[in-house]
């Protein structure tokens, strides 16, 4: 209902009709859909009384039931042209502005809001200004039609015939697609300049987004071809990120799981750089899927992931026994060095170097230290391995490029104190694409594997909570500058009597449950077990023990499973040839008679200690010559050669014609000549041979011997005595010549062995003769 308030004829009360997400503006004619309650009942209002409806827009379009202070203070008198039902409970209602107006009271009637409102109408205050920023808006509103073809022709053909400067920006104003915010902003302007000038810098802006837009399409264009819709617009997509720095989901994700990876500020600065880059490529490239498959790389290392060590050091020393049988002297290294881990809480600045024969237990060991500490376990066999980019990687800009062993085994143990095994260290080579071996000086130095620099991740990663250990067979062929950054630690091979206790206690329940026997179907005798050990095994470690265990109880299986069933079966002494045949190994390679010419020597190998003969002849009618056979290296040559001066200079003392020497030619032959042969250690048992070819005295066969001879006939020392003294007690050998310096070392046998055997230290060769030759 219209009328006058206090006799002014500018002031009305009219009902409210309250819009959301649009707003109303003079000269315009649209429809609307009417829902709400509050604002049926206005409309209703205004058609009873055939007045004029106030629309305002509310502030927030999600409020349901907007409240005076929730809707603006101008808005629009409004005439009805066309009300339409559309269903019981919404109208449809057209709708032709007037004029503005403000509220100056507002109150709730009968569930719709009334409101007393007062015209507000435009003023024009710089007329000649005015029309300035107009023809400056049909512009800019030109460049908007020109560029904006989805504009309406028609819509713009009516605004280009305009006069009336506010009429003209009240039509774009509506018709533009801009928040309602703004529209409001203009709506409430009372200056018609300002309105022009408000009104003319969205639509600057309006055309610079068209003009971008425009660009990313002819970017997005020259990439792809024009029949690749779905592709077009994935690139549109991209394009538009681009532009606006926008980052998309996945991108927003992964940088968040670098941020939890709390990774030391340049790495992470470096990675975020990489993301960044990648989020502005196109995911087809081949540069996208390597940058993607790097950071998915960076993601799945442990940068501060660890395990928590076992803090119970009694714990520890239980499982390292009960995995394994005697190596009571590696146990104990094993316990002070976690004793000082634990203390400290750091590895120790060393690096584990695990020595010995095949199958004494290297590896098993590593892995027993892993339960010890109750860490993640993880290994790397370096045998055969040729190329340094398997320990630092290959850089990410190769196809296929991945990152090296070290990174590898990191991502599988999944924290970042793993103990870490490099197994087979001693089996390493090179070639043109680098040394592996010196690759591994970072890894395995204290001092500088705290920044250990993968060629692939190429940001520094900690390693030094790492437990490295290596395994070798032999220290010979390790770099020394890699040797010395390792704590060496050997495992020497075992006596018959810890084989036989291993079997029982380890090997046999092992190879029972994995051939599916019941523990009660299978007994070993002590005595089987040890001529297992003795005649069909000659090894130092155990692993040929186990194969033909195993195989004595595969054919008692064979029998439970065609039978049915079987009575318990008693492995004895007497019966072991039953299931293994005829024994592989005796004495046949020791002497058993006093010979002339034939001597017991003591070998090392990476294999173990063993026992081999030298045999001299000479063949008369020669003219002084030395024939060396056997497959023999550089340096045992050369001490043949030496030993046979030493004999020629003490010629006279040994009661040996000189013209002897002129007369024979003298063949040296050490057996089993496919084997090859090296060292000095055969000095003494080279030089007893010979001289009893020489004179016809017999060598002792009861004895065995080692030791390096000078050409003055000094005895120096040698290597690995306690593996040669077992491979003698093996073969049933109870003396043994030993240079004077390695008595040091008799502490090291095993105490039994050590009580069957017995030594005679010499400094001299004369000695030698003296023991080992018969009168």
């Amino acid at each position: 209902m219209t009328a006058a308030v206090g006799g002014e004829q500018n002031v009305r009360t009219l009902p409210v009709f309250v819009l959301r997400g649009r707003v109303m503006l003079p000269n315009i004619s649209s429809q609307f859909d009417v829902g709400r309650t509050m604002s049926l009942l206005a409309v209703r209002k205004a058609v009873t009384d055939n007045s004029e409806l106030f629309v305002v827009t509310q502030k927030n379009s999600l409020d349901e039931t907007p409240t005076p202070d929730r809707f603006y203070s101008v808005g629009v008198i409004c005439r009805m042209v066309k009300i339409n039902n559309i269903t019981d409970k919404s109208i449809r209602i057209q709708l032709s502005g007037v004029s503005r107006a403000r509220i100056k009271d507002v109150n709730l009637v009968d569930g719709y809001y009334e409101a007393t409102v007062e015209d507000l109408p435009f003023s024009e205050n710089a007329p000649v200004e005015s029309r300035a920023y107009f023809s400056f808006l049909r512009e800019k509103f030109k460049d908007y039609v020109k560029a904006n073809r989805n504009f309406p022709k028609d819509l713009s053909d009516a605004l280009s015939g305009l006069e009336d400067v506010n009429e003209f920006v009240n039509i774009l104003t509506f018709n533009l697609n801009i928040d309602e915010a703004k529209k409001q902003e203009i709506l409430e302007l009372s200056v018609t300049t300002e309105r022009v000038e408000s009104l003319s810098r969205i639509l600057s802006s309006l055309n610079d987004n068209v003009e971008l837009e425009r660009k990313i399409s002819e970017r997005v264009k020259a990439s792809v071809d024009k029949g690749q819709k779905e592709y077009y617009l994935r690139e549109r997509l991209k394009a538009i990120h681009e532009e606006l720095g926008d980052d998309s989901a996945e991108t927003e994700n992964l940088r968040a799981q670098i941020l939890e990876k709390h990774m030391p500020a340049e790495d992470e600065e470096k990675v975020l750089k990489e993301l960044d880059r990648m989020s502005r490529m196109n995911s087809s490239s081949p540069d996208y899927t390597v940058l993607r498959t790097y950071i998915d790389w960076i993601l799945d290392l442990p940068f501060n992931k660890a395990s928590e060590d076992r803090k119970n050091l009694n714990e520890a020393v239980d499982i390292l026994n009960e995995d394994h049988f005697g190596l009571e002297k590696v146990k104990e290294r094993i316990v002070e060095y976690l004793a000082v881990m634990k203390l400290t809480g750091k590895v120790g600045g060393s690096i584990i170097c695990l020595v010995g024969p095949p199958g004494v237990g290297k590896t098993s060991v590593a892995t027993s230290i892993a339960r010890a500490l109750d860490r993640r376990f993880t290994r790397m066999s370096l045998g055969g391995v040729k190329d340094e980019a398997e320990i630092r990687g290959h850089r990410k800009t190769y196809i296929g490029a991945m990152p090296g062993r070290i990174i590898y085994g990191l991502k599988d143990a999944k924290v970042n104190n793993p103990v870490f095994l490099l197994d087979e260290i001693d089996k390493l080579s090179s070639d043109l694409r680098g040394d592996p071996a010196s690759a591994l000086l970072e890894v395995l130095d204290p001092e500088q594997n705290k920044t250990f620099r993968d060629r692939y991740i190429e940001i520094p990663f900690d390693l030094s909570n790492v437990l490295f250990i290596t395994t070798a067979n032999s220290l010979e062929t390790i770099p020394t500058p890699l040797l010395d950054r390792m704590e060496v630690i050997s495992l020497d091979g075992y006596t018959i009597e810890e084989k036989v206790e291993i079997a029982t206690r380890y090997l046999i329940p092992k190879r029972m449950k994995l051939n599916g026997l019941p523990d009660d179907k299978v007994e070993f005798t002590e005595g089987a077990i040890e001529k297992v050990v003795k005649g069909y095994t000659l090894e130092a470690g155990v692993r040929n023990l186990e194969r033909k265990l195993d195989e004595i109880i595969r054919k008692i299986a064979t029998k439970l499973a065609r039978s049915g069933r079987l009575k318990k079966q008693k492995i004895t002494e007497a019966n072991v040839s039953e299931y293994l045949g005829t024994e592989r190994f005796g004495e046949s390679d020791r002497l058993k008679n006093d010979e002339v010419g034939a001597a017991n020597g003591l070998a090392w190998t990476q294999y173990g200690g063993t026992t081999l003969t030298i045999e001299v002849v000479k063949i008369k009618g020669g003219k002084g010559n030395v024939q060396l056979t056997g497959k023999l290296g550089d340096v045992m040559k050369e001490s043949a050669l030496a030993t046979l001066s030493f004999i020629k200079a003490h010629a006279e003392v040994f009661g040996i014609d000189l013209e002897t020497f002129a007369d024979v030619d003298l063949h040296v032959h050490v057996p089993e000549g496919a084997t090859p042969k090296d060292g000095p250690s055969a000095g003494i048992t080279l030089a007893t041979a010979m001289l009893s070819c020489l004179t016809g005295r017999k060598v002792r066969s009861d004895i065995a011997m080692t030791g390096e001879i000078t050409l003055r006939g000094k005895v120096l020392p040698i290597g690995g005595l306690k593996e040669k003294s077992l491979a003698a007690y093996r073969k049933g050998i109870t003396e043994l010549i030993i240079p004077a310096e390695n008595v040091k070392d008799i502490e090291d046998i095993p105490e039994n062995v050590r009580k069957e055997l017995k030594f005679h230290p010499v400094k001299e060769a004369w000695e030698v003769f003296e023991l080992a030759l018969r009168k």
